[in-house]
């Protein structure tokens, strides 16, 4: 059997996980580990995905209405050019961390296959869900979701 391996930042990771490292605001190198403890709930996007421009507000939803039981959404955005981002981020504001993968190196590693492409991690830091695209008529099971997730064991 032959296992391949991916190295990004000194950590060898080829699947999705909250080991990897992104860029925070200020184009620093950062850990998505910062939110280990929580429900994570990560979501893909760019500035041209039609999509994503619905997913905004329910994330912002989400983050209000679950941030105090354990919540985090982070929506990492993949445009090369900061810019667009900025500007996608004027018109659709985000209440919750937004990280950026302008190379995609971590977009490659969870083998993203649309766009927005949303990954949900339990509070052990495990994968459990994800989802590709953004379905309004989904909202309901999307919010299920994390609110299992959610719930004191």
């Amino acid at each position: 059997m032959l296992i391949a391996a991916i190295t990004v930042s000194n950590q060898v990771n080829a699947a999705p996980s909250l080991t990897h490292m992104v860029q925070n605001e200020l184009g620093e190198q950062v850990s998505l580990n910062e939110f280990e403890g929580k429900v994570v709930y990560v979501d893909f996007w760019s500035s041209w995905c039609g999509p994503c421009r619905k997913s905004f507000p329910w994330m912002n939803q989400m983050h209000a209405k679950y941030q105090h039981q354990g919540l985090a959404v982070v929506a990492i955005n993949l445009d090369v050019e900061l810019s667009l981002a900025q500007q996608f981020l004027q018109d659709f504001p985000a209440e919750f961390a937004v990280r950026y993968d302008p190379d995609s190196e971590v977009a490659r590693l969870f083998a993203l296959k649309g766009m927005p492409s949303s990954f949900i991690f339990n509070r052990q830091g495990e994968l459990v869900q994800q989802h590709t695209g953004f379905n309004l008529d989904k909202l309901e099971q999307y919010e299920q979701e994390l609110v299992e997730l959610l719930q004191p064991k």
